[in-house]
């Protein structure tokens, strides 16, 4: 079955999302600053059981790009998860994210645990032990040093913009152990999804909504019920091993984090054939749900 670009309406935004495969619904979340693209090898190993649907997130690409701040708040983004497995007349589905769309999976699963079968993140820290961490923990805080700077209005998507957004497959390259698994092609079909009027704005916005908004406090975090399988690239430069340490008191089902060697932040991309292979062996049995 070919790879079928479609529109969805969820919460209020259109979703550009790219589909394939049929079975059981395996949403995959991307992360900053990127696109459905990010996923292109995942959708070919998991598309011949499942149902891929892998969205351009409200902002990026060919999504809807709301202009207020608000728009990006965690509510709103964890809706439009909620929306996109009812447009495909599913009760519950697969949730996949990396990155910014790790944290939104962390925040469906405990905010929709009855929709969530099962939940696999990458390279994303649980929001609690995120926020542990940026308290407690100085070289954290000096490793998020770019969410600050993120605040700053207009600056730093005017910076990120410059040459049509060559930057951002530029950083992506360079922040990544394994180089070579970007093409240039790749890169220039990252670097034009940035570009899109608005893009970067509408993704500096998430960290911009982080900040301002008023989330769960690290008392009131509902553990996740759903499978969990969190995979995490060693060599990450913004996220730091310990993020991942004393987990299980999160959670009441099972939980496993798979270390990945010479692997950066960019997982599914840099080390693409083993995370298509964790991610068979874990979902195995839950193509039909």
């Amino acid at each position: 079955m070919a790879l079928d670009h479609r529109f969805v309406e969820t919460n209020g935004v259109r979703l550009h999302c790219a589909v394939q495969g049929d079975g059981a619904v395996v949403i995959l979340l991307h992360g900053f600053p990127e696109c459905w693209y990010s996923w292109r090898h995942q959708i070919a190993a998991l598309a011949p059981r499942f149902r891929v649907v892998a969205p351009d997130l409200r902002g990026y690409n060919e999504s809807d790009k709301p202009r207020p701040v608000s728009a990006y708040a965690m509510t709103e983004l964890v809706a439009d998860v909620k929306g996109l497995v009812e447009a495909f007349g599913e009760r519950q589905a697969i949730i996949v994210g990396h990155d910014w769309g790790g944290v939104i999976a962390w925040h469906f699963a405990m905010a929709h645990p009855e929709m969530t079968h099962r939940l696999v993140v990458m390279n994303a820290p649980h929001p609690a032990r995120f926020l542990q961490h940026l308290r407690s923990n100085p070289r954290q805080l000096v490793r998020s040093w770019y969410m600050f700077f993120f605040q700053i209005p207009w600056l730093p998507e005017t910076l990120l913009g410059l040459r049509e957004a060559r930057g951002v497959g530029k950083m992506i390259r360079n922040s990544a152990t394994v180089r070579e698994a970007f093409t240039s092609e790749d890169l220039c079909f990252l670097n034009a999804a940035a570009n899109r009027p608005g893009a970067l704005r509408s993704a500096l916005n998430y960290y911009r909504a982080a900040f301002r908004g008023v989330g769960l406090t690290p008392k009131s975090w509902p553990k996740i019920t759903a499978p969990t399988l969190l995979l995490w690239g060693k060599d990450d430069v913004a996220l730091g091993r310990e993020l991942t340490l004393g987990m299980e008191p999160l959670f009441t089902a099972p939980f496993e984090i798979t270390y990945i060697p010479h692997c950066g932040h960019w997982v599914q991309q840099e080390q693409a054939s083993l995370v298509n292979e964790y991610l068979l062996e874990f979902l195995d049995g839950a193509s039909a749900l």
